[in-house]
C-alpha cells in the first residue's frame, strides 16, 4: 500500500492537463445544464461539513468549474475569503459572471479566481483552513494534489473532496470492451489507495466513504452528449 500512497494512478493512464483544459474551455457554456451529478455530490459533500466545527479565514474551492459551490460556501462560513481555482479560463470566467448584479453593486465580497494547476499550487503555505473539491482529482495525480493541499493548509486545516471510483461508468467501458480494447474511459483510482496517499502526504485520521449513484439513459448517444456537454 506504500508505493500506491505515492503513485496513486500510473503515469501513463494520467489525463494530459492540456487536453483536459480544451475539453473544460469548451464545455464552459454547456456544463451547468449537463452537470446534474455534480450538483448532487456537490449537495452530498457539503452535508459532510454540518457536523464539524470550522471557521476558516480562507477556503479554496479547488477544480472549481463555474462556481456552483460559492455559494453554498460563502453562506456556510461568512467570514471566509473563498479563492476558486481551476485549470480552464472559460470556466473561471462563467464562475466570475455567477456573482449578482447587486451583490457586486453593494461590494460584496466575491470569490478570488485563480487559474492554476490543482497539482501546482500558487498559494503561500499554511495560507489557507479549508480545502473544498468536488469531482476534480480524477483529472489529476492524486498524490500531487494532496502534497500540495497539505501544504498549503494550516496545521488544523481540513480537507473535504470527492472523486469517482472504479466503478464509474463501467458499463460503458464494457462496451468499449467488446468493440475495440482500447482505453475510451478514465481510470479511477479505488478509494483505499487515495487513503493510503492521504496518509502518505501527512494527514491525519482520513476517513473516506463510498456511495453509489446510478444514472439511466436511453441510449449511448445520450450519454456521450452528457459526457461530451461536461468536458
Amino acid at each position: 500500500r506504500e508505493q500506491a500512497g505515492k503513485h496513486c494512478m500510473d503515469e501513463a493512464l494520467l489525463p494530459v492537463k492540456r487536453d483536459v483544459r480544451r475539453a473544460f474551455e469548451r464545455a464552459a457554456k454547456t456544463y451547468d445544464e449537463a452537470a446534474v451529478l455534480q450538483r448532487e455530490v456537490c449537495t452530498r459533500l457539503l452535508e459532510h461539513l454540518d457536523p464539524i466545527r470550522l471557521a476558516p479565514r480562507r477556503a479554496l474551492d479547488l477544480g472549481c468549474g463555474t462556481g456552483h459551490a460559492f455559494d453554498a460556501l460563502a453562506k456556510r462560513f461568512p467570514a471566509a475569503a473563498i479563492v476558486g481555482i481551476d485549470i480552464a479560463p472559460a470556466m473561471l470566467a462563467r464562475a466570475r459572471s455567477r456573482s449578482r448584479w447587486w451583490q457586486r453593486m453593494l461590494g460584496a465580497r466575491q470569490p478570488a479566481l485563480v487559474c492554476a494547476d490543482a497539482e501546482r499550487l500558487p498559494l503561500a503555505n499554511a495560507s489557507v483552513e479549508l480545502v473544498f473539491s468536488n469531482l476534480a482529482l480524477q483529472w489529476c495525480e492524486p498524490s500531487r494534489v494532496f502534497a500540495e493541499a497539505a501544504r498549503t493548509l494550516t496545521a488544523e486545516g481540513l480537507i473535504l473532496f470527492s472523486t469517482f471510483g472504479p466503478d464509474t461508468l463501467r458499463e460503458l467501458r464494457a462496451a468499449f470492451a467488446e468493440a475495440d480494447g482500447a482505453p475510451h474511459v478514465n481510470r479511477f483510482v479505488d478509494m483505499h489507495d487515495l487513503g493510503d496517499a492521504l496518509v502518505h502526504a501527512g494527514f491525519a485520521d482520513p476517513v473516506m466513504e463510498m456511495e453509489r449513484i446510478t444514472l439511466e439513459y436511453d441510449s449511448v448517444l445520450a450519454v456521450a452528449r452528457d459526457l461530451k456537454a461536461i468536458g
